[in-house]
């Protein structure tokens, strides 16, 4: 992957620096995997806007991901590299030697005829899956499992990676992207290497017409508002109003702790920050 600086010839062009693409290997997906989305503008079932500035966009088609990988000893060959419009990291169609394929994310440095296996018993080689127990401390890995057999939760977006600090008794000390060291189980299985796409935090989208693509409204300042649609709204003229800054329901929005997952805590071994 390569980024482009385009020539300044609209102001909308000046500033915008675009994937260049050269890692597709494949246009359209592949027919099996790929279903279409219904936008909901950021609405839950009752028609209440939950998700606040979403709307609009370009239809995009879902692309339905194996974060399993129970495809447990069958050797696969990567057959292409693709872009997903729901993701930043790249995604990669496996072939499976039985006749079966399945989409993965593909990591960074995984090429199209590469063969990866999911197994407790396969090599140390970028693309292959197997348990915390089977990789060595210092590996970094991506698709990180938080229960064994649930699927990868954990590092999925585009460049990030973990690593494995330590294991001590039935739990792997890994480090997170954030900084945070958690204990994860090691019958929980991940992906050596790190996730595709390293140079998408460079990307500069250049204009607000781009994020109207994205299906991203503009956002109304708080202060710009009536007091009946937000606490920091009103006033005669412009104020803050002498309050601490809060959302919309009145939570502070700086430094106020909201984190609620108390059972979670004993595997949080260092938090991040």
């Amino acid at each position: 992957m390569g980024l482009v600086n385009s020539k300044p010839t609209t102001s909308g062009r000046r500033f915008l620096i675009q994937d260049d693409f050269s890692d597709i290997t494949e246009s359209k997906p592949y027919k099996k995997f790929a279903i279409g989305l219904k936008k909901k503008g950021g609405r839950n079932n009752m028609g209440r806007i939950t998700a606040p500035r979403r709307g609009g966009g370009f239809r995009k088609i879902y692309r339905i991901i194996d974060f399993r990988r129970d495809k447990i000893g069958v050797p696969a060959t990567v057959k292409t590299i693709e872009y997903d419009p729901n993701r930043s990291a790249r995604i990669a169609l496996l072939s499976y030697v039985d006749g079966d394929k399945s989409y993965i994310l593909a990591p960074d440095g995984l090429k199209v005829g590469d063969r990866v296996l999911s197994s407790k018993y396969a090599d140390i080689k970028v693309g292959n899956c197997m348990p915390l127990s089977s990789i060595p401390t210092g590996t970094m890995i991506h698709a990180i499992e938080l229960q064994p057999g649930g699927g990868a939760k954990l590092v999925r977006s585009a460049g990030s990676s973990a690593q494995i600090l330590a294991k001590e008794g039935d739990y792997a000390h890994v480090k997170m992207p954030s900084g945070e060291i958690r204990k994860i189980r090691l019958e929980c299985r991940a992906v050596i290497g790190q996730v595709s796409n390293p140079d998408h935090q460079n990307i500069s989208w250049g204009k607000a017409g781009r994020m109207r693509w994205k299906g991203k409204r503009p956002r109304t300042r708080p202060v710009a508002m009536n007091p009946i649609d937000h606490p920091m709204g009103g006033g005669e003229g412009r104020s803050k109003g002498g309050r601490h800054p809060c959302n919309r329901k009145g939570v502070p929005a700086k430094g106020y702790k909201t984190r609620r997952n108390k059972p979670s805590l004993k595997y949080i071994v260092k938090p991040r920050g």
